[in-house]
């Protein structure tokens, strides 16, 4: 039977906390190691479904991949990828499809990559064209959608590419091509997105150089071997306890050694701007990667207006944004976020739909939204099977005015296993069932 979360409200957050691995940095420490060949150990590895996804699709291309842990992964091989006797899943995980599309891309190895119904409903010409230019050979479906047909080359083109969306899988994916090119590549951003890869691949040797929305791989990319990747704290986990104190004035929650990431972190700034107080201590750096221990001090939150730029330095995080602005004074408005409605699920439309019962009035539109801050009421909320809607429906639960009863929750186990047990350490009153 499918989960459900109930929230309600009774308590503020507290404590000092630690969340899991960075999602999008385990993805691309397993392909990246992979790629290079040898052994690494990864540290600190996100044990949800959709890394696991990609680990097994590594295994069906002959790599060696050992848990010796939940938390803790072997890789092992010669950078080389043997074709797969089957089609390669990757579940949920629009991350591991559209990287590992990529670093195929640039291998003698033809594969089909598909994946759930959701990530079949998600656009994939954005990948394959810049892939076919540089010399792969990518099938979409009629409709442009997974599953994908994958035929590589050992050798490409390089590419001087503008992306027509800010899209940091895409980019990603064409820089994983990119190890397998005769020329530089070259990405010209609209807006400046996620650089996990960009700095992965610097600490396996690669040159990678970055000026404002330019990237730049040159050609020629050899891959040496860490012995040990170490994968910080998920800011986009930590985003629902800051979330939950930040809209509660005087609660204060610190997750500890949480990834700050200047591409990552525009969500603490924006939290700030809305009234919170937000610190970070012991700043340091581990596997090309910043992180801290953050505090998040609740306090009294207006309404701000976020642009695009912003957007895509909180992608993630701006469905639990929106909770947060559905008790702060005023309007929050949200504009140049169209790229969230082709997630794993229209979030626009999805956070709007709930936001509406429960009592928030909201403004939704093509590319955007407004909140204006109210007094949240008891309801039931579709997640539409997107484990982030549903993770913000919880944390706006807190602030409710009665039980909020989220359905279609199994997917919180693809970006954040062990979310409701989190909660209830830090004091929330956030519990799973089975439907």
């Amino acid at each position: 039977m499918p989960k459900r979360l109930l929230s309600q409200p009774r308590r503020k957050p507290s404590g000092r906390h630690a969340v899991p691995g960075d999602k999008s940095i385990s993805h691309r420490a397993l392909l990246i190691a992979a790629a290079a060949g040898g052994e690494t150990v990864i540290e600190n590895f996100l044990d949800g479904s959709d890394c696991r996804a990609t680990a097994n699709a590594l295994r069906a291309l002959g790599v060696g991949i050992e848990f010796v842990d939940t938390t803790r992964v072997r890789v092992s091989g010669d950078g080389k990828f043997t074709a797969p006797k089957d089609v390669l899943d990757l579940g949920n995980s629009g991350t591991g499809l559209r990287l590992l599309a990529g670093l195929l891309a640039g291998r003698d190895v033809t594969a089909t990559l598909t994946g759930d119904a959701s990530l079949r409903s998600r656009p994939m010409r954005r990948v394959a064209q810049p892939l076919s230019r540089m010399g792969a050979s990518i099938e979409t479906s009629p409709r442009g959608t997974a599953p994908l047909v994958v035929r590589g080359k050992s050798v490409l083109r390089g590419i001087d590419y503008a992306m027509p969306v800010a899209s940091a899988q895409v980019k990603s994916a064409i820089l994983l091509a990119g190890l397998a090119a005769k020329e530089a590549v070259i990405v010209h951003e609209p807006a400046v997105t996620r650089d996990h890869t960009e700095r992965m691949l610097a600490a396996f040797g690669a040159k990678v150089h970055r000026e404002a929305n330019l990237v730049r791989l040159e050609r020629g990319a050899t891959l040496a071997t860490p012995e040990r990747i170490d994968v910080p704290g998920d800011l986009s986990s930590a985003a629902f306890l800051f979330a939950a104190a930040a809209m509660n004035p005087g609660a204060s929650v610190t997750v500890a050694g949480v990834g700050v990431n200047p591409t990552r972190a525009g969500f603490l700034d924006l939290l700030a701007r809305m009234g919170a107080k937000v610190s970070l201590e012991n700043p340091r750096e581990i596997s090309g990667e910043p992180l801290a221990d953050v505090t998040v001090t609740g306090g009294t939150l207006a309404g701000i207006e976020i642009s695009g730029a912003e957007v895509a330095l909180a992608i993630d995080e701006i469905p639990v944004l929106l909770a947060v602005a559905a008790v702060a004074e005023g309007e929050t408005v949200v504009r140049g976020a169209g790229e969230l409605r082709v997630k794993e699920s229209d979030r626009l439309a999805a956070m709007a739909d709930g936001l509406s019962k429960l009592g928030i009035r909201n403004a939704l539109r093509e590319d955007g939204i407004g909140v204006f801050g109210g007094e949240p009421q008891p309801g039931t909320i579709d997640s539409r099977g997107d484990h982030r809607i549903a993770m913000s429906f919880a944390i706006l639960g807190q602030r409710a005015r009665g039980p909020v009863d989220i359905l279609d929750c199994d997917t919180i186990e693809t970006s954040f296993p062990g979310f409701a047990a989190l909660m209830q350490q830090a004091g929330l009153d956030i519990t799973e069932f089975q439907a």
